[in-house]
């Protein structure tokens, strides 16, 4: 089976091909480009680089939150385009969970943390034994106090990795003794590892068609917020 993931959750972009647990390539940028303008060019420079035509992917894969509304939106709306024309199935990754895999068969505890601005993050926790991912908790946004306390319980190292991870770190370590923070190659989210949750989620059954492909955004967008805020208050 050959999977075309892609990522353009965050302020990074990314895209993948995999064939049978075997990357044939991948790409990653962590500019100031938006991502409209990285990811399709990416893409196709991919496919030439790998000699592969569009037509002879089985599979698109697309992280889908939580992240930046605009980036998933830009990620999204690419895989379902594709995988519509083609009529190929799909797989919806969540992001933190995609940033999870790249610890693949590592004992270890494992926080996605990305920034959702106003101090707080998106953020879940996982398990690896092995080549076992067990996910702890749900994708969720919390305070970023409401994070330390939450680890504070932990009795292991816990492995903060996003584009979040060193904000918080800087914050907690002091009182977390526990906090580890992932190297920067491993910060962002690659798509590579978000190929592999694909794979995982495909055997498992838990693939969809394009139409049914939906972001996970887990709060609205800072505008609707405000809206709902200033209705509230008439």
């Amino acid at each position: 089976m050959r999977i075309l993931a892609m990522d353009t959750s965050s302020q990074s972009a990314g895209c993948a091909l995999l064939e049978d647990s075997r990357l044939l390539g991948e790409f990653f940028t962590n500019v100031k480009l938006t991502h409209s303008q990285t990811i399709l060019p990416m893409v196709q420079n991919l496919l030439d680089q790998t000699h592969t035509a569009l037509s002879e992917v089985d599979l698109f894969a697309v992280t889908t939150g939580p992240g930046s509304f605009t980036g998933l939106r830009i990620g999204l709306s690419a895989v379902k385009g594709m995988a519509h024309a083609l009529g190929k199935p799909c797989v919806g990754v969540s992001t933190l969970e995609a940033l999870a895999f790249q610890f693949w068969g590592q004992e270890m505890l494992v926080a996605p943390v990305l920034d959702a601005r106003c101090a707080q993050v998106y953020t879940a926790l996982f398990r690896w034994e092995g080549e076992t991912l067990d996910r702890l908790e749900p994708d969720q946004a919390i305070p970023i106090a409401q994070l330390e306390q939450r680890l504070k319980n932990e009795k292991k190292a816990v492995f903060l990795v996003g584009d979040g991870a060193e904000m918080c770190y800087n914050m907690l370590n002091e009182r977390l003794p526990l906090l580890r923070l992932a190297p920067p190659t491993l910060r962002y989210t690659h798509a590579g590892a978000l190929a592999l949750a694909a794979q995982r989620a495909a055997r498992l059954g838990y693939t969809v068609s394009a139409e049914q492909l939906a972001p996970a955004y887990l709060r609205l967008p800072q505008a609707e917020r405000e809206l709902l805020a200033k209705q509230q208050s008439v």
